[in-house]
This record gives structure tokens, sequence and C-alpha cells, in this order.
């Protein structure tokens, strides 16, 4: 509740906030918040040039009775410090801005004197031709705008009878300057500035016709930049139809130099006079004076004074703005993100990450929300962080599958989604990148998730059952079964009776010898390590040698079994033990994929068994026995 006695208008009355900060809606996005640090507000525009015009009333919201002292950005630029020195009286802050994005971010920085508020703020889109002074590496900053002319102190003109809403304010004079006006309208739709007519339908000359109009100016000062750029715009109409004996001509000189001269006006037409080089001195002494050929004295319609906000920094890239916006919205991540993700670069975002590359807008390469209570599935704005190298979206309540489009970031190093809901198998594009190396994909403690081919498969297909039921006798019978018969297809091979042989693919070339058909796949040595990852990952170790898991192109998740230097199974050995492992075909035994023979490499690729060894299964089930 805001004391009558601080009430100045009902407009601005309505907009004092809580000390909890201020909550402003802008078109159809309510997204901004003031916090004791940081706060900022994302509007959607439909131009890239436009008016930015905040306001503040402070209402004794904190019961302290101490207006607070604040600055204002506009995105990561700094714009103006608020400093409501009496309570009830409203501070605007106004500026001209092009934004080559969709969106521009307002933020009340705390700098310690208080909590930052905000009354109010307008965006009023403007033509592109609009004061051309402002563009994408300077804006202007309203320090005055005055009409001359209406003698009321509350004669302000805005809209409707400027459609920009921009704010006229009667500029109160001296006892040696007269009003004229006229009834008539002023056309200035075609300049760049479209000063509204009942602004020009005014003017100050001086009383005395041999007088000369002469007036100061002392800019405030401004602790972020001591000698900042200004520019002064001066808007002129001829109101009285002249007789063809009458002159009115004139000269503007400003601390002394000559700005423009022989200006002649037409009637009812417009003129616009500014200096087309920021002034930078700390005061200014203007005068419009008559020249020796003028029978008239010289005439002012309308002031404007900005100063040089400049627009250099940098902010986010729009691209990551938009996608890392989208995601807080999905998530109702309960983080300090407010304003800028990554500028300034001391307010980035909690948990962000970001590059700052010379020349170049801020881009986020680190999203760290693990622990986060993130609920939901992924969402596919991820995928728009095209800098991003490190996301870890572990310890949450994600669920779904894994989008695919993820493993398309092309700088992504590190993905940790373990701890997770989520389901479904590894999208191929993971798998490829994974053998190739360039990603680290962490998905443990996801129960649901298909971490092989195998897993995949409907429930009819899985057999576990068989190992179980009745371990111990199953398992020696097996092995009895297994073992005659290959004693006895080697006793055969031995004797002579194999006719033909698989050769390694060399021997082939140069002996004419053609193979068997076999089904199973040859692979090169090559293949095998790429498949393997370079050896990267043990299963375990027997006879022949160690067992590695890898991956085939398709996704296939398989044993290979490479030879050691240290077995003692030729070349004839090993294809006939492929020969003879091509033939064999049984529920309880796993399935040769292929091999490889390439000179003195010799490997066994097998079917991927995702439930462990038949060692530790025999282990488990005396163990339960016992």
């Amino acid at each position: 509740m805001i004391p009558p006695a601080l009430l100045v208008t009902s407009r601005a009355s309505t907009f004092d906030r809580s000390s909890h900060g201020a909550t402003t809606t802008c078109a159809a996005s309510p997204m901004a918040r003031a916090t004791t640090t940081h706060s900022g507000l994302s509007c959607p525009v439909a131009t890239r040039k436009y008016l930015v015009r905040a306001a503040f009333l402070y209402g004794d919201y904190d019961g302290l009775g101490s207006p607070p002292v604040f600055d204002l950005h506009l995105g990561v630029n700094y714009w103006h410090t608020v400093n409501v020195s009496t309570p009830g009286i409203d501070v605007t802050a106004e500026a001209i801005v092009v934004v080559p994005d969709n969106f521009v971010q307002v933020c009340l920085v705390n700098t310690g004197a208080g909590t930052p508020f905000l009354s109010a703020l307008e965006l009023r889109p403007l033509k592109m031709k609009f004061y051309p002074q402002a563009n994408l590496t300077q804006g202007l900053v309203l320090d005055v705008r005055l009409n001359a002319g209406p003698t009321g102190a509350t004669d302000i003109v805005r809209y409707p009878e400027d459609p920009h809403d921009r704010v006229w304010l009667p500029w109160v004079t001296a006892r040696e300057w007269k009003e004229i006006s006229t009834t008539k309208q002023v056309d200035s739709a075609d300049d760049d500035y479209e000063v509204p007519s009942a602004v020009m339908q005014t003017a100050f000359i001086p009383l005395n016709a041999s007088m000369n109009l002469e007036f100061t100016w002392d800019p405030d000062p401004r602790p972020h930049d001591p000698s900042p750029g200004y520019f002064m715009i001066m808007h002129f109409s001829e109101l009285q139809l002249l007789p063809s004996n009458a002159l009115r001509q004139f000269d503007i000189n400003i601390n002394g130099v000559r700005l423009s001269d022989d200006i002649r006006l037409f009637y009812l037409g417009v003129g616009v006079i500014y200096n087309e080089k920021p002034y930078r001195d700390g005061n200014y002494n203007i005068s419009i004076n008559a020249t020796a050929n003028s029978t008239l004295p010289p005439i002012l319609n309308a002031l404007e004074l900005f100063s040089i906000m400049s627009m250099t920094n940098f902010d986010t890239d729009s691209g990551d703005v938009s996608a890392i916006t989208t995601i807080k919205a999905k998530y109702h991540v309960q983080k300090n993100w407010m304003g800028d993700p990554c500028s300034p670069k001391i307010m980035t975002w909690e948990k962000l990450m970001c590059s700052y590359d010379i020349g170049t807008r801020p881009r986020i390469r680190s999203v760290n929300l693990s622990s986060s209570g993130l609920n939901g599935d992924i969402s596919s704005s991820f995928a728009n962080l095209k800098a991003l190298q490190y996301l870890d979206l572990s310890n949450n309540n994600l669920t779904g599958t894994i989008p695919d489009t993820l493993s398309q970031l092309p700088l992504l190093k590190i993905l940790d989604l373990s701890g997770n809901q989520l389901s479904g198998s590894i999208p191929s594009g993971f798998l490829k990148r994974i053998q190739d190396g360039s990603l680290n994909l962490r998905y443990g403690n996801n129960s649901n998730l298909c971490t092989n081919a195998n897993s995949c498969r409907p429930a009819k297909m899985k057999c576990k059952l068989p190992i179980y039921v009745g371990a111990p006798t199953v398992v020696i019978v097996v092995i009895v079964s297994v073992a005659l018969t290959l004693f006895c297809l080697l006793r055969r091979k031995n004797l002579g009776l194999m006719k033909n042989s698989v050769k390694p693919q060399n021997e082939m070339r140069n002996d004419g010898d053609t193979s068997l058909g076999l089904e199973t796949r040859r692979f090169t040595y090559n293949e095998t390590e790429r498949i393997t990852n370079n050896l990267q990952q043990v299963l375990g170790k027997g006879g022949f040698g160690y067992v590695y898991d890898g991956f085939l192109n398709d996704g296939t998740q398989v044993a290979v079994k490479i030879r050691s230097e240290s077995s003692n199974q030729g070349d004839k050995e090993f294809l006939a033990e492929v020969q003879i492992l091509n033939r064999i075909h049984h529920k309880n035994l796993v399935s040769l994929i292929g091999f490889c023979k390439d000179g003195e490499h010799m490997a066994l690729v097998y079917e991927f068994m995702s439930e462990g060894s038949l060692q530790n299964h025999i282990e488990e089930t005396v163990t339960q026995d016992a």
C-alpha cells in the first residue's frame, strides 16, 4: 500500500511493487522479475528500432522512507543510473535503440544502495528511418524533449497526438521570449522525426525583433562515462504567412561554433538541424541569431537533447538465448537465471559457462543442471545450443527416449544422463560418436534404458530361464557335449576328411583358392580396432586371449576375442575353428558373427551376452546352494 502522501498520479501509483521485487508483463510475454542483485525483462518486438521507456515511482514499499539508487542496463550495456531523490516524484529513463534480435532485455542492477524496483516499462516500435543517429553501435538516451510555446506547465503532448508516444514537455521560458502559434496543420510526415503537428503548431520568438534566442544546457554528470557524446536536435516551422518583403533568416551557434547558417523556412513546412558528430563539452551555450538580411527574429518550435549510449558490448548469441530461455520455462529452473545468460561476464547465469571470443557474441558452452529436479522428457532446445561442449542432466527425473539430435551437436564432448528414468535404446548417432571417441556418454542408473541390441528384444526372446533352472546339471551336460563335438570334428580334420579350408585374404589372392562361402563375416584388423574403440574395454580373458567390448556400425554390441602372442594356435587351427564355430548353433551358445585373419592378427567376433559369463552364473548358483 502506497502512503497517500506519496501518490502523484494514478497511472504511476498503480505500478509500485513490494520489497520482493517488480513483476512486469510485456505484450504476451511475462518474463520480468526484479531481485536484490540482477533482473531482466525480455519482450518480443516487431521492429529493430524502438523507443524504450522505464518509469520509477518510490512508494515506500520497504517502509524505510529512503529511495534506492541503482543502475539500469539495456541488454548488457549501461543505460542510466536511477536516483529517485524525492519520494512521490517519478523518474523516467528513455532510450532509442537498434537491436538486431527479436527481443530486448531491460536489467536492474543493484549497486548496494537499496533494492531496485520498476514501476512501468513501455516499448514503442519506431520506423527504421527515425533518428538516424541511433544504430547498431550506439543508442540515444533522452536528456530532455521540449515543446516550445505552450503557456501551461501541464500541457504535455504524447499519444494520440504523437502516434509514437514520445512525451513532449512544455518549455517554461524566460520573459524575453514569447509564443506564436497557428491552428493550421504542420505536416512532418516526410522527415526523419515526424514531430506531431500539435508540437510544431507552437513556437518561440524573441520579444524584441532585434534580439536572439539564447539558452544554456548543463547535462547531468554520468559517473560511468565522464564525457559522453551529445546530440542536439532542433525542429523548426514557419507559422506565419509572410508578406513578400518580409524575411526570416537565421544562424545557429553552439559554444561559439557555427552549426548552420542562412536558415530559411517554408510556411507550415518543417526543418531539422542537428550536429552530425557528437559534442563532448561539459556545458553548452546555444544561440539562434537573425542574419543581417533578416527582417524577422529567429524561431524555434521544439528541441531534443540526447546523450550517446554505447551498444558495443556483445550480448549472448540470440539462438543460444532463445534455446536456454525455452529450457528455463520448460523445467521451471529455480536458479538466478535472469537478464542475459553470458553478459556481463560477472553476471553469467548460475551453472552456465560461456565462451568469449574476440569480436563475436558469447556462446553457451556448458550447462550443468544436475540434481535440479527436472521432470519430463529431454527438451529438444538443448540441440539448439550449437556451441555446447558439456551437458550434465544427471540425477533428475527425466523420462522418455534420448533425442538423437543431441548427437549432432558438433562440439559436444560430454553428455551425462545418468540417474534418470530414460527408456528406449541409445540412438545410432551416439553409438557412432562413442566408437570414434568424440563423445563421452554417461547413462548409468537408467533402469528402463536399453544399452545393447539384446536387451531391447521382446521378453519372449530372452533366455534367462534356461540359464538358471537346474544350472549345475545342465551346464555340465552342455560342456561335455560341446567338448565331444569339437574333439570329433578336429579329429576328422586332422585325418584329412575336410577337403576345404578358410584362408587369409592374401592367401586367396596368391594361390587362386576360393573360400567356402561361409555366412560368417570377415573383418580386417583395422575394422577390429575400430569396433573395439582401440581395444578400450576388456570383458574377460581366456587361453586364446583377451575379450573386448565393441559395437558394429549398425549399433550391434559384440564381444571380440583377440588372439594373444602367447597363444599356441596356428593359422590352420584357427581357420578350422572358425569353420567349426560357423556350423554350431545352440540356444545355450553364443553365435559367431565374424572373424579376423589379417596377417598375424587373428580374432573372433561373437554375439554379446548381457547376462554375464558362464563362470559367474556357476559361482552364483553354487553360492546360493551353499
